[in-house]
């Protein structure tokens, strides 16, 4: 399995075991969003705030979404759903882990909506991905999200921790969840899991510190660090944000010490 650890130090940190992906995916299932409108443009600055990886779908990977600068960490999105669709919550397979491999691809990501409707298909697409995956030595970031007639709240923590624990049962080797809100519940999910737990960001938050805060303390609990996409590419400074985040989850600097990055007191 050299393949898989060489390909996995391209989107972690090799030192810490941590990493900093920013998705940006949304262009399927939200369509051209503020910050996603030119991708060249919104990935250079992600890429120059020191993001460790991003995720993209493979059309914006054949369009050439890097050519200039330093590089990234690919990791190619398998899955897609519009807003537009009956049902939202269903995802299905457009891309497959062989396609992302003639693309450059250092990893790969599902998106999986436990508790829909659509569960048992979209576990039975895990389970092939997973396999194909493991056959080819690629990292699988399973995003796991808690959604459907049964979850009263995404960020239970018993329901993020049964998610988290069903990504790393299927054979993820990074698992990405809701934030369940302190130290001890997130920690009670790290330790449940056994793969590394990367908080997600969820919609444009009104308060940057309070998303700093939120991700200080995920690493206090022993996470993996961040899968956060429109908290950055939709900030008015992009790599300012990602390099406030990157100090925390690398640097293990203090929340008033990234703040300082983010307002450009500090470097």
């Amino acid at each position: 399995m050299i393949g898989k650890q060489v390909r996995m130090e391209r989107i972690m940190n090799r030192e810490n075991g941590r990493t900093l992906i920013v998705p940006m995916d949304h262009g399927v299932s939200a369509g051209p969003i503020s910050g996603l409108v030119d991708m060249k443009t919104t990935i250079g600055k992600v890429v120059d705030g020191g993001a460790n990886a991003i995720v993209i779908h493979k059309g914006v990977v054949r369009t050439g979404h890097r050519g200039h600068g330093n590089d990234v960490g690919l990791i190619v999105h398998l899955s897609a759903s519009t807003s537009l669709s009956p049902d939202p919550n269903s995802k299905v397979l457009v891309c497959t882990v062989e396609e992302a491999i003639k693309l450059g691809a250092d990893g790969v990501s599902i998106h999986v909506n436990i508790g829909a409707d659509d569960e048992t298909e979209m576990l039975k697409d895990f389970g092939e991905v997973s396999k194909q995956c493991q056959a080819w030595g690629m990292p699988l970031l399973a995003m796991m999200y808690t959604r459907g007639k049964k979850i009263k709240t995404e960020s239970d923590v018993a329901v993020v921790k049964h998610a988290a624990r069903v990504a790393a049962e299927l054979g993820a080797d990074l698992v990405k969840v809701s934030y369940t809100g302190d130290v001890d519940s997130f920690r009670s999910v790290v330790d449940g899991c056994g793969v590394p737990v990367l908080i997600a960001g969820g919609e444009k938050a009104k308060n940057d510190v309070d998303v700093l805060k939120n991700i200080k303390n995920a690493i206090l609990a022993g996470g993996g660090g961040v899968s956060i996409g429109r908290n950055v590419f939709q900030h008015e400074y992009p790599s300012r944000m990602i390099k406030a985040i990157k100090a925390i989850i690398h640097e293990d600097a203090s929340v008033k010490a990234a703040t300082a990055i983010l307002e450009g007191k500090a470097k």
